[in-house]
């Protein structure tokens, strides 16, 4: 009878743990690479985070690291391979082609408000181009865009694409590297912290950066020139994923939870932090005395013909199905930018 009775605690007990462990609170850490008064991580990542938590009535927290857990190229791998549990980051940052469909975000003339921008993104991305299986490994939790891409130089003001020549640009990768070469400058990838340093030292000439940027990392003090198109030069497009095995560890309930404050109400949110920092930065950067204009015809129309001809090879290249072009069309019409030709001047 003893023995019986052991037997059936023991039983007990391995279906009492598991519960239990079920129970629990799961803790998550998320690598953030930002600097952390950086007005995506104040205003976007760790709101969002907070917010995980009151959906999942404590069930699911987040702690948001201070210092990143590896460099911003990794962490996509970062995620997918379990070094931290959730992780951001640019698509064209990894230098490679899992992300192809993901440069429907990166083109000129995509959109100036960060916040149609980036549910444009989701939402294109997502239902036209098949993200989730080029985010294969990780479960999709956000994808966004920042606000209209600028073209700053501490040089001479470009009138002309000849202006460019000579000129070594920081680029984010992508799209916009290719499109510098086509204009004549010397693009040289680097990822955003690396930028003061390098620029403060004459290494590079400029930068292909949004108005933000100049102030987050500090770069006013370098820059005389910064060039403005309607629709932007270009965009970056951005993910926030978690390690799948994480995410498996999670209740169905909770699963939904977060799934409903993620996805498109998550580009709403960080679109907006991207849109009011844009606006202070402007404000910063005309009192540092930065000649803010627009691009000229002549540029235009170089910027115009560049990407056509990128948006034709981008689009041959996606996998059978997939119909580039069809996808942009619907990315300018819910960003209200149009065709490139409609652009406003």
């Amino acid at each position: 009878m003893k023995t019986l009775a052991k037997a059936g605690l023991l039983a007990l007990g391995a279906v009492l743990v598991p519960l239990a462990a079920q129970a629990a609170d799961l803790q998550l850490v998320l690598s953030s690479w930002l600097p952390p008064r950086h007005p995506i991580v104040v205003n976007a990542i760790k709101p969002w985070a907070e917010e995980v938590e009151k959906v999942t009535e404590g069930r699911v927290s987040i702690r948001v690291l201070g210092k990143p857990l590896g460099s911003p190229p990794a962490h996509f791998d970062m995620a997918k391979d379990g070094v931290a549990d959730i992780t951001y980051g640019l698509h064209s940052f990894t230098q490679d082609d899992r992300f192809a469909g993901s440069r429907v975000g990166q083109f000129s003339f995509l959109g100036d408000d960060a916040v149609e921008s980036s549910k444009a993104f989701w939402t294109v991305y997502t239902e036209d181009l098949n993200a989730a299986r080029e985010h294969e490994g990780t479960h999709l939790l956000g994808l966004f865009m920042h606000g209209p891409g600028l073209l700053h130089n501490n040089q001479r003001r470009i009138e002309t694409p000849s202006d460019l020549e000579g000129l070594k640009i920081r680029v984010p990768g992508g799209y916009v590297a290719e499109l510098v070469g086509d204009l004549g400058a010397t693009p040289l990838f680097m990822s955003s912290p690396e930028v003061y340093e390098k620029l403060s030292r004459g290494v590079i000439d400029g930068v292909a950066f949004t108005y933000e940027a100049l102030t987050a990392f500090n770069l006013t003090g370098d820059i005389k020139y910064s060039m403005t198109v309607p629709g932007g030069i270009y965009n970056t497009t951005w993910f926030l994923v978690m390690d799948e095995d994480k995410w498996d560890q999670i209740s169905p309930e909770d699963q939904a939870a977060i799934d409903a404050i993620s996805g498109l109400a998550f580009a709403e949110r960080v679109g907006k932090a991207w849109n009011d920092a844009d606006a202070a930065a402007t404000v910063e950067i005309e009192a540092a005395g930065i000649e803010l204009y627009s691009a000229s015809d002549p540029v235009l129309a170089a910027i115009e013909t560049a990407a056509e001809k990128h948006e034709e090879a981008w689009a041959a290249s996606l996998p059978e199905g997939e119909d580039g072009i069809a996808a942009l069309k619907r990315m300018r019409q819910m960003t209200g930018i149009g065709e490139p030709g409609a652009v406003p001047q």
